[in-house]
């Protein structure tokens, strides 16, 4: 089953950076022109982008709201967008502005019963985002960690109609170490709804292995894998990628 090939756009004070296990004060800046990068990456061949409001998800509140446009004003592939987005309000903002998903991640572990609204109100538009540390969901920008396991927040949304759920290991995340396989596919086979992997990924072999595994041991629920730091240091070349996910 082919998977999609996410290349993420992360947004600090406008800028498209990289953090590594989610330290704002630990980022490395690959452009500080957000439309930019969003076409280059478009032209290399991805067929979507997955952007993260940095600053926005430790506010609370949309903060990079003019590189998002600008990046939806760059390219005509869809774009998933998460970080700081805490109400009706703000989905509905983002939809009209023609983001196709809005990820949904503090906001599904505090407030599950208004992201379940959204599903339905707005079908194949929500995807849940569960970030992980050691197992257990975080939030807030991953400053805060809770009691809760990925799994059991994964299953609270089982029968609402997400689009997908983005499993991140923020342990990896930025690291180039490799993608927490074992915590993906063990997530991916205890759900129905699509797991896209991320946290991790440093060169095709780790993208080679999620496919053999996908392929081997979740029927198909695996949808595809999110990679940074390995796309902007050249570890990981789209073309190359894409093929291989499409094989």
């Amino acid at each position: 089953m082919p998977l999609t090939l996410y290349p993420a756009i992360d947004l600090k004070d406008g800028a498209c950076v990289r953090l590594r296990r989610g330290a704002m004060d630990d980022a490395t800046v690959y452009s500080d022109d957000p439309g930019a990068q969003a076409r280059a990456w478009a032209a290399a061949g991805c067929t979507w982008l997955h952007v993260v409001d940095l600053n926005g998800a430790f506010a609370g509140r949309p903060v990079n709201d003019a590189a998002v446009a600008a990046i939806l004003a760059a390219v005509t592939i869809p774009v998933q967008l998460g970080g700081g987005i805490r109400d009706r309000a703000g989905i509905e903002r983002w939809l009209a502005a023609g983001v196709r998903r809005v990820i949904l991640g503090s906001i599904a572990a505090k407030h599950p019963a208004l992201v379940r609204e959204a599903c339905r109100a707005y079908p194949e538009k929500i995807v849940v985002g569960i970030d992980a540390r050691d197992g257990l969901v975080a939030t807030e920008g991953w400053a805060e960690t809770s009691a809760q396991s990925t799994i059991e927040l994964a299953k609270m949304f089982e029968d609402a109609g997400a689009a997908a759920i983005v499993f991140t290991d923020i342990g990896r995340d930025g690291m180039l170490a490799g993608l927490n396989l074992e915590q993906t596919l063990g997530l991916a086979a205890n759900i129905s709804t699509p797991v896209i992997a991320s946290g991790g990924v440093g060169d095709l072999d780790d993208i080679r292995a999620l496919k053999a595994a996908a392929t081997a041991a979740t029927a198909g629920r695996i949808d595809g894998v999110i990679v940074g730091r390995a796309l902007y240091d050249g570890r990981v070349d789209p073309a190359e990628a894409l093929a291989l996910l499409a094989d």
